[in-house]
């Protein structure tokens, strides 16, 4: 009972979160269209084209059955005639749809691309704090498959509406010509079709939205889990792994079952109130035609013609199902566009000559939720070319003091400087220039082991980066791969260990050399007699340069020219290794526990 209460929760919580306006989804449609206006036009007087010449063929058909007037009383020349204008007719409408669907398509494909960019833009603008608040297969989907499922429909609305409305309006007027009665018939019977899709479709919007909420849910879990198998695995977490995906799976198959049951409702009720339409117009025209009102071939082209007006109606449903669907992906890309950018880079930003590295912070203040807070009025300093090391049990902040330094977060008061210069008055890309990072979570781009390692000075020579690449003691297993710095690694470093992946970060930051360091956790995945080897070479490479080191084993950090001991976001102690054993304070019992032995 209490699974499904909490699956009812999870399905009403995500149908109030699809409430959304498609009239504002679709204005911002309209303005991806705009740049495309001039081929949209080309193709609406196209489709024109094609639809004049659709809707002449049943006069000429017409024409043509009026020349058989019996057996033995054939007009054989005004019917060679006639069929010469009907196969000319067919090529130039042929020519018309084809040149149509082209421009659709360049049109569509244009303005998802321009989609799409935007987009990706506006992601490497968001803060870390949406990121970190929503999960990569979400946005994934998001970005991916919510747009191709906007590019089917936009492309479907394009072919079959503007053409099915042009068709619809001019059988109307060949219609009313050739009998104005029966035209009337026709009309009286039509709004029915477009009620019912209209209340249908009305109906359909949030439960596609739903649908594609709950897809980018799955999204989320089916890349979670491909991602970190080894884990699920190792912690035989396989179970409930699957438990995870099945109960997602199922809303899914909920919700996708309702929206397609809904929206395949449509075309059965047009096609239905269309074969009444068909009917009516046999019966009143085959009654026309006996009291003298019409000819055999002007009824042949009146039926003719309800069939192609009755057509569209069933197309244009169809095409309001799939715009549904479409609106609502393209809602949740434009959700995501509509959230808030971090925080702009200064108009006039001031600008760094020579860094020397002197990092302060002045009664910092910061947390990730308001109501909890992390960091109250941290005060520090760090000199030039002073290596600052950061210990302190897990949580206590080590890394959103490196994520502040940074800029990924900013403080909600005080204020960070480098150099005398409060870093929110630089851009970012400044800032960053001056700083190395090796973190403990490793990221590797797709590449060759040279691409890899050149990431943070792409015009590097091959001297620099093999000279990189033997400081961080990675050349020889470099050398051992098939094809050396020439082989290609795939994403999240392949087939490399973690330990492998570590050095090729480090020879990243090597081959930089910037003014500030920081290394968070570094070697963390190297065993301790190439930690050894590395660590003589982060001593030659720091000096001179400000540094911050987060570490766990404080052997590696005994030679800190400063030490802060860090918990629950406050510095509690600070000193050398020396100075803080001699307090036999909160560092001395971290060092007595690792130590001990």
């Amino acid at each position: 009972m209490a699974k499904r209460q909490l699956k009812a929760a999870k399905a009403e919580k995500a149908a109030k979160a699809a409430k959304t306006l498609p009239k504002e989804t679709l204005r911002r449609v309209v303005a991806y269209l705009r740049p495309q206006g001039g081929w949209i036009l080309l193709s609406l007087a196209l489709s024109l084209g094609f639809v004049a010449l659709s809707l002449y063929l049943p006069i000429l058909v017409g024409r043509a059955v009026d020349c058989v007037a019996g057996p033995g009383q054939v007009d054989f020349e005004a019917l060679g005639r006639v069929l010469g204008t009907i196969g000319l007719c067919i090529g130039l409408s042929a020519a018309c749809q084809w040149l149509t669907g082209m421009l659709n398509n360049r049109v569509a494909c244009q303005t998802v691309r321009n989609m799409r960019h935007d987009a990706f833009l506006h992601l490497h603008r968001l803060p870390l704090k949406y990121l970190d608040g929503h999960a990569a297969g979400d946005i994934l989907s998001r970005m991916i498959t919510d747009v191709d499922t906007f590019s089917d429909g936009l492309l479907m609305g394009f072919t079959q509406l503007f053409t099915g409305v042009m068709t619809i309006l001019g059988t109307l007027i060949f219609m009313l010509r050739l009998s104005p009665l029966i035209t009337l018939v026709v009309v009286v019977l039509t709004p029915i079709s477009l009620f019912a899709a209209r209340f249908i479709a009305n109906r359909i919007y949030d439960m596609f939205t739903l649908q594609t909420r709950t897809r980018g849910e799955q999204t989320a879990v089916i890349n979670e889990a491909a991602g970190d198998l080894k884990l699920i695995q190792a912690f035989s977490h396989e179970a409930a792994s699957v438990a995870q995906f099945d109960e997602i799976n199922e809303r899914l198959r909920d919700c996708s079952l309702k929206a397609t049951f809904y929206s395949s409702l449509v075309n059965p009720v047009t096609r239905f109130v269309n074969s009444l339409v068909y009917a009516a117009v046999a019966l009143f025209g085959g009654l026309t035609v006996m009291g003298g009102g019409l000819t055999v071939g002007a009824l042949t082209s009146f039926l003719s013609y309800a069939n192609q007006y009755t057509k569209p109606f069933n197309e244009i449903s169809s095409v309001l199902t799939e715009l549904q669907n479409a609106l609502a992906c393209a809602g949740r890309v434009f959700e995501m566009m509509d959230e808030p950018p971090m925080t702009p880079d200064p108009e006039q930003p001031e600008k760094l000559e020579e860094v020397r590295g002197a990092f302060a912070l002045e009664d910092v203040c910061f947390s990730y939720d308001p109501r909890r807070p992390l960091i109250e009025r941290l005060s520090l300093r760090a000199e030039p070319g002073q290596r600052v090391a950061i210990v302190g049990p897990t949580g206590c902040g080590k890394t959103t003091l490196i994520n502040l330094l940074m800029r990924f977060y900013d403080v909600d008061a005080g204020a960070i400087t480098l150099d005398g210069t409060e870093t929110r008055r630089l851009t970012r890309a400044d800032l960053r220039a001056q700083i190395g990072m090796v973190l403990q979570d490793t990221w590797l781009p797709a590449g060759t082991i040279r691409e890899i390692i050149s990431f943070s000075r792409p015009e590097a020579t091959e001297e620099e980066i093999v000279a990189a690449a033997r400081a961080a003691h990675a050349h020889s297993f470099i050398r051992r791969l098939p094809e050396g710095y020439d082989t290609r690694i795939g994403e999240a470093g392949g087939s490399l260990s973690q330990g492998q992946q570590q050095l090729l970060c480090i020879a990243r930051v090597m081959l930089a050399l910037p003014p500030v360091l920081i290394l968070d956790e570094a070697t963390s995945s190297i065993d301790i007699m190439t930690e050894q080897r590395i660590q003589k070479a982060f001593d030659a490479m720091m000096k001179g340069r400000t540094s911050f080191v987060v570490a766990h084993r404080l052997s590696t950090i005994q030679g800190a020219d400063l030490i802060l001991v860090m918990n629950a976001g406050r510095v509690v102690e600070q000193g050398t290794h020396a100075e803080l054993l001699a307090k036999g304070g909160a560092y001395s019992k971290l060092y007595q526990a690792q130590f001990e032995t």
